[in-house]
């Protein structure tokens, strides 16, 4: 009998392992997204938009941390599509990037099933169309992380949660836009401002109670000072980052940014605006939506509260943002073994945007290359060993005296280099830049020309980890990225235009040693064209 027992709790013990290993893995979220056309009056006039799932912006993505993603976009447009997840890291998975140097567009009346997960990773983030100038027409949306039970997050839980897309606007289609670019001209002014796809939205709360507002600019290509009035904003979390907690009367979204706020209801109870307005333009653009009090009895009145004046002030507002060294991320310890400020980088790549005339026609340019699409993603060339597609010396590490010219731009990389990125802005507008599959250090801003004694001015200490970082006018941001994630990712600006006409680059982050600790396998269901067409994932 004593074997007999003996053998029933081993059993047991077996039982309970397995059940628990099954169990271990994390949550799989299925969905089925539709693009299509469909038509909307977002500044007052019908236009034609681009839904997913008959919504304009498309449907909210609420993910947990670690959460596994499984969704089969089908694409009802005319032209070939594709998303990308604005932020999420796709560890090891660059194969699910969706942007045109990972992966094949999807042909109209056909489909393709992302598979990817939000690894270690708590949030605001976005999703949006990276083909042509789809962008400009809709199809972006709310991609938001929160957090596992088990992680503290630096803040208590609010009492609401609001997400809002803030951005510019063209009454103008997206492919009469496109042909505007691509006939060598640049793009107007916008015709308007948008939160959440309306000229005016309401957003409704008890007085006393605290809210989270999730601010992203989704626009094509102006930075958007956010405010509410009478109201405090407590910063709480930037692209995945808590930060201090410092409280704000407004704050400058540049394009491609996500932010988090808290904003207490402690002032009388009646309706206040929420403003976004244009940064940086001659013509200022102004579009107001309402916080209304539950108790109140008194709509909103008065003056729009003006914005802030000059850019000095953001210089000085984006240098208070700082990382909160005290609290957890999606992971108990956010920077393994390392401080980012104690590593000598392994080189220093530095890359001057320029707006040059190639043949006759507006192009944009990083260190005169003007970046063009090959009809075979970089990432299938990379593959599949195709020569002729990208080359390793297409572009300098730095600004040369060379002429502007078109090419496919690849930067090369080492897996586990560190690695400093100085972007110089020698024009008159700002910039924003975004690398896909990383957050990196935004560890100095300056005016001028950077030099290597712009480096004493670093902050070594608790600089910012984000996805997209402005460039000012006549000026330098300095970034350190540590690259740990094999595969070939995006370097680009945030604003379309100047992507669309070649301001972009990709960063090959490589391994010679194939291994799955690294990076996933092609996934069997990868969509193959160009020069990859045929093959075998």
């Amino acid at each position: 009998m004593g074997k007999l027992a003996l053998l029933h709790m081993l059993c047991g013990i077996l039982i309970f392992w397995s059940v628990t290993v099954v169990k271990a893995e994390d949550a799989y979220r299925y969905f089925t997204w539709t693009a299509a056309y469909g038509m909307a009056s977002p500044l007052g006039a019908p236009q034609q938009v681009i839904l997913i799932n008959g919504q304009f912006p498309g449907p909210r993505l609420d993910l947990v941390t670690n959460e596994n993603v499984i969704l089969n976009l089908i694409n009802k447009l005319d032209e070939p599509f594709l998303l990308t997840w604005n932020g999420i890291k796709q560890r090891k998975n660059s194969w699910q990037d969706g942007v045109l140097g990972t992966n094949c567009p999807i042909p109209p009346n056909s489909n393709y099933t992302y598979k990817f997960q939000a690894k270690d990773q708590i949030g605001s983030y976005t999703y949006f169309p990276s083909t042509q100038l789809h962008r400009a027409a809709g199809g972006f949306g709310v991609l938001n992380v929160y957090a596992r039970s088990v992680i503290p997050v630096p803040y208590a839980k609010p009492d609401g949660d609001f997400s809002l897309l803030i951005g510019d606007w063209y009454q103008t289609s997206h492919k009469a836009l496109r042909q505007i670019l691509d006939s060598g001209k640049s793009l107007p002014f916008p015709d308007g401002l948008l939160i959440n796809g309306q000229k005016q939205s309401t957003f409704s709360g008890d007085q006393g109670k605290t809210y989270m507002f999730r601010i992203s600019n989704v626009g094509s290509k102006i930075t958007i000072n956010f405010r509410i009035e009478g109201h405090k904003m407590k910063l709480v979390e930037v692209e995945g980052s808590h930060v201090i907690q410092n409280l704000y009367d407004s704050f400058d979204v540049h394009v491609g940014q996500s932010l988090s706020i808290l904003v207490t209801l402690d002032q009388s109870p009646k309706d206040y605006y929420v403003v976004a307005s244009t940064r940086f333009t001659t013509t200022v653009l102004t579009t107001t939506s309402v916080l209304h009090y539950t108790n109140s009895q008194t709509p909103v009145s008065g003056p729009v509260p003006a914005g802030p004046a000059d850019q000095q002030w953001s210089l000085m507002q984006a240098r208070t943002i700082r990382w909160n060294l005290t609290s957890n991320a999606a992971r108990p310890n956010p920077q393994g073994s390392f401080h980012y400020g104690k590593i000598i980088p392994s080189r220093t790549i530095l890359l001057a945007n320029s707006a040059p005339l190639i043949s006759g026609k507006q192009r944009y340019a990083v260190n005169d290359v003007s970046y063009i699409n090959p009809d075979t993603p970089l990432k299938l060339a990379d593959h599949f060993n195709i020569p002729g597609v990208f080359s390793l010396d297409s572009i300098r590490a730095a600004p040369g005296a060379g002429s502007p010219h078109l090419a496919t731009a690849v930067l090369p990389s080492s897996l586990h280099e560190f690695l400093e990125i100085v972007f110089q802005n020698n024009e008159d507008t700002m910039q924003s830049w975004h690398l896909d599959g990383y957050d990196f250090w935004v560890v100095g801003f300056g005016s001028g020309t950077w030099t290597q004694d712009s480096r004493k001015g670093y902050n070594l200490v608790d600089a910012l980890t984000r996805h997209t970082t402005q460039v000012y006018p006549k000026s330098w941001t300095a970034i350190y990225v540590s690259l740990d994630n094999q595969g070939m990712w995006n370097l680009r600006s945030a604003m379309w235009d100047t992507q669309y006409l070649g301001q972009q680059v990709y960063l090959r982050v490589y391994n010679p040693t194939a291994s799955l600790a690294n990076e996933y396998d092609i996934p069997t269901n990868a969509l193959l064209c160009g020069k990859a067409a045929g093959r075998h994932p």
